[in-house]
């Protein structure tokens, strides 16, 4: 089965549903908003899932290359002390690799790279999306007009289609968190690749990039629009007396690249992916905190599991029918154990709250900690042929 499709939306889901439409045959035009693509973010880690996704869709070698295997690390106390130990040797030989991290910005090019140019339109604002008949579905351009045999709605967490389709769900909502995070504009000496620092009521981690720069983040208990004069400061008062690479880090930083964003997540699930022949992928149809990394991995097993659906169905409603049923309760269930996770890592601020959770993590046999990674990580996609 073929036909055409747009994508509304040119971001990591977005364009990984192309590729994968593209793969089985369908004729694709990507939608995306912004008139440049700056490629906002810092950095991205990629689990063997996400990775499993890109392999199958043509793009797993590019990126791999331009990544940095996270194989040292672990979660750590603000005087520096190991809370639990990462070992990315032994995560590979479980699924094969260990979390890559890579640039946003390098991930978001390759997979642009793997489309034909004119697929793209850019700085093009996706009207209203109709359904116009059984089989054609319709998305105003400005001017124009689209119609196609299918939408794609990975337009994120401020989905306008997710809004048209469901108009009484309650959207997105503050997480109570707000992260704040950039690349370094020079290599930093780390001895880790990948580090998660829980203080109290406060996170700060790292990830290694193969050039020696390294992406950092770091999590606070904030109210939503809450934004400062100079984040960079703010970030060395806050952090004061953390242990190194922290401050490091921040003095590897220029000060105007520091990126600041409420975490918001769908914490009411959809009852559905697909409306007619509208499909939501990625953020547009499950947001989650970014406590498990899994954000980015679940839209790219979304769009393998679109295409393949799409192959190998003889309808567009069945092929929908089948994505639906396959992807929502997994990646909802992904959704809440992330905003679990976050629970009893950077919210935690009693004082007799995080010495428990610390004891139990520091007496957790990494076996066990690997086991609990797996629950994620080891996910085997569908062929694409």
């Amino acid at each position: 089965m073929g036909g055409t499709a747009v994508v509304v939306g040119g971001g990591i889901g977005g364009l990984a549903s192309a590729i994968g439409l593209r793969r089985i045959g369908w004729e694709v035009t990507v939608v995306e908003r912004a008139s440049v693509l700056d490629d906002a973010g810092a950095g991205i880690s990629l689990a063997a899932n996400g990775l499993r996704a890109l392999d199958e869709l043509g793009v797993g070698g590019p990126v791999r290359a331009a990544s940095r295997g996270q194989y040292s690390g672990g979660t750590r106390t603000p005087r520096g002390g190991w809370l639990a130990r990462m070992d990315g040797t032994a995560l590979e030989r479980a699924v094969g690799t260990p979390i890559m991290g890579i640039p946003r910005a390098t991930l978001h090019r390759l997979l642009r790279e793997a489309l034909p140019a004119d697929s793209l339109l850019i700085g093009v604002e996706a009207g209203p999306v109709r359904q116009l008949g059984p089989g054609t579905v319709r998305v105003e351009c400005g001017g124009t007009a689209l119609d196609a045999d299918l939408v794609v709605a990975a337009d994120g967490i401020g989905s306008r289609v997710r809004g048209l389709l469901f108009p009484h769900h309650p959207g997105p909502v503050h997480s109570g968190s707000a992260v704040l995070r950039a690349v370094t504009e020079r290599p930093v000496d780390l001895r880790t690749d990948f580090e998660l620092t829980w203080g109290h009521g406060a996170e700060f981690g790292h990830i290694a990039f193969r050039d020696g720069r390294a992406e950092w983040h770091a999590v606070l208990g904030l109210p939503a629009g809450t934004r400062f004069a100079d984040p960079l400061a703010e970030l060395a008062r806050r952090f004061h007396g953390w242990h190194d690479p922290i401050p490091a880090l921040l003095d590897a930083t220029r000060p105007g690249s520091v990126l600041h964003h409420d975490v918001r997540e769908l914490r009411t699930p959809l009852a559905s992916f697909t409306v007619g022949r509208i499909a939501l992928l990625g953020d547009a149809a499950h947001a989650m905190t970014p406590d498990l990394g899994q954000g980015a991995c679940q839209a790219l097993e979304d769009a393998v599991t679109l295409a393949a659906a799409l192959a190998d169905e003889r309808t567009v409603e069945a092929a929908l029918a089948r994505y639906d049923t396959e992807r929502r309760p997994r990646s909802q269930a992904v959704a809440r154990a992330a905003r679990q996770a976050g629970r009893m890592g950077h919210q935690l601020s009693r004082p007799s709250a995080v010495a428990l959770r610390n004891t139990v993590m520091r007496l957790t046999p990494s076996r066990a900690a690997v086991r609990m990674i797996l629950r994620h990580h080891d996910w085997v996609p569908p062929r694409l042929g």
